[in-house]
């Protein structure tokens, strides 16, 4: 665990904007101290990492909020964007430094403004904004988050907690049995009413990114026990057969 003080040292991201990021439900602590101080795992800097790779894309932190919250969140995808946005970033500088020691060595006046030009950086974060931000889900989901209040989500993420919990009780049962498919029914209808649409199609994909993806196994394998996300995925790859 890390305290704020030394998350800021870490990452460069004031203690101010930290305490900001909590107070808005961005980047909640893992936990705090007896004394009441705010301490955040690794798994919270990962998030806060992705906050900040979203900052580069210019992405607001509603904004950002709701990506990430999203159950639906890819986090390979976005890595992805965000690596080919820093490049094309990087690209620009180099030409920049570039022109810049031209204009040295060379000492003339060069009217050469090419190097300047963002438009290129500009139209990819505007498509990969739209590609995050125009889905139906996505919609759907920033229509129900922003009418709630922090508190409502965080009750809401508990009772999704709270159905993956009861896949851990279930576990030793097999995949295609009664009980475990109508525990499936219940989480795609809690991710139907309380986050967006979640037809067989969304739930297939959302079954294959729980085993997956690290940060969605280790949440639900902390909810129902080890093994858990893997169970929860076949279980789900069954029902929709």
């Amino acid at each position: 665990m890390m305290t704020v003080n030394e998350v800021s040292k870490l990452t460069g991201v004031s203690i101010r904007a930290l305490q900001y990021y909590d107070r808005i439900g961005l980047l909640t602590p893992s936990e705090r101290s007896e004394a009441g101080y705010r301490l955040y795992d690794d798994m919270a800097l990962e998030r806060l990492q992705q906050i900040l790779l979203f900052r580069e894309l210019e992405f607001p932190l509603d904004e950002i909020k709701a990506i990430l919250d999203a159950p639906d969140f890819d986090r390979d995808k976005a890595l992805g964007q965000q690596i080919e946005c820093l490049t094309m970033k990087v690209q620009r500088l180099e030409a920049i430094i570039g022109l810049a020691r031209e204009l040295r060595d060379k000492g003339e006046i060069k009217m050469n403004f090419e190097a300047f030009d963002d438009k290129q950086i500009e139209e990819f974060s505007a498509r990969a904004k739209a590609e995050w931000g125009d889905t139906k889900a996505f919609a759907e989901y920033e229509e129900k988050h922003g009418s709630r209040s922090a508190e409502e989500e965080k009750f809401l993420a508990k009772e999704l907690m709270n159905v993956f919990a009861e896949f851990g009780a279930v576990n030793k049962k097999p995949a295609d049995s009664e009980d475990v498919q109508a525990l499936v029914k219940k989480l795609q209808d809690t991710i139907s009413e309380n986050y967006y649409s979640c037809d067989d199609k969304m739930l297939a994909n959302l079954g294959q990114m729980y085993s997956a993806d690290p940060r969605f196994r280790e949440n639900i394998d902390k909810a129902g026990g080890e093994g858990t996300a893997a169970f929860v995925s076949k279980a789900i790859a069954e029902y929709c057969k």
